[in-house]
């Protein structure tokens, strides 16, 4: 139950009452944003929350227990706080939302509906459609370790304890053609056996794309040509001659850990437990087959 502040509760009370709903997304490298369907500008809490924004938002949808509270905000691309590539850069995903209701002629008279965060984004030319989630979907999230046959570590993290910083897990190199938003063909990479890099990391050092950094998909040389494919598109607009580091990738075996990598003693998965065959079997008599 909220408690109401008093204001806000005489405005009600009276009978005839100036409210808006107000948004402020705080995205996770700092930047926040306000948006409104007022008519005007709204400013409290050091944000100023932009009118005629373009967003409208649905039902709130209210589970009981530990069910995930969720809405849909749809808007355009009308702020000039919004910019389609960085929503392709996924620089909005799990975003902080805060969705206030406010008494527009008097701001300090508010209360604070829902916070969440920005769940799946979709977009169709200017126009896009974003999940407000509830914050109780993080209890839905896997906490702690899995025991699983592959490694639970990040390449390069603490646990994992491999430098990629040395020249033998990091290249750095050029984007000659990009034949498409996330798949390109690249210079200066080329030491480096086709598929060392996939699943790795690639981020870019100039151009329109510095600073993004992607995950990436696959890393192939054929016939002396090297290409590269992201998971996600790169920031546009694609300009040949962007430069870029990129790292090795890992995909999470005990074999890869040995050989590509020799850091078999800081494997985090546990490739010796038994599988569904193991599950499956059943004893026998000597000599018998099973």
């Amino acid at each position: 139950m909220k408690d109401i502040p008093a204001g806000l509760r005489a405005s009600l009370d009276s009978g005839v009452t100036t409210l808006c709903w107000c948004w402020r997304v705080t995205r996770r490298d700092g930047v926040a944003m306000g948006f409104t369907d007022h008519d005007r500008d709204i400013v409290f809490d050091n944000t100023s929350f932009e009118a005629a924004a373009g967003f409208t938002a649905s039902e709130i949808n209210e589970s009981v227990g530990l069910g995930v509270d969720n809405l849909e905000v749809t808007g355009a691309l009308s702020s000039e706080k919004l910019a389609e590539a960085d929503l392709a850069a996924g620089f909005y995903d799990d975003a902080a939302v805060e969705i206030f209701r406010v008494d527009w002629s008097e701001p300090a008279n508010r209360i604070l509906m829902r916070t969440g965060s920005l769940g799946e984004v979709s977009r169709a030319g200017t126009i896009f459609k974003a999940e407000v989630r509830g914050l109780a979907h993080y209890l839905q999230q896997p906490k702690g370790r899995l025991y699983q046959y592959t490694c639970d570590a990040d390449l390069g993290d603490n646990r994992c304890k491999i430098d990629l910083n040395q020249a033998a897990y990091l290249g750095s190199g050029t984007a000659f053609e990009f034949i498409s938003s996330r798949n390109f063909t690249a210079d200066g990479i080329n030491a480096f056996a086709s598929d060392f890099f996939s699943r790795g990391l690639v981020e870019f050092t100039s151009g329109p794309a510095i600073g993004q950094k992607l995950e990436v998909k696959s890393h192939s040389k054929r016939n002396g040509v090297v290409t590269v494919e992201c998971w996600e598109p790169v920031r546009e607009p694609l300009t040949p001659g962007t430069t870029f580091d990129i790292q090795a990738g890992c995909d999470k075996t005990i074999a890869t850990c040995r050989k590509k990598f020799s850091n078999a003693v800081n494997f985090r998965g546990f490739p010796h437990i038994p599988g569904n065959d193991f599950l499956a079997s059943h004893a026998t008599r000597p000599g018998t087959r099973r």
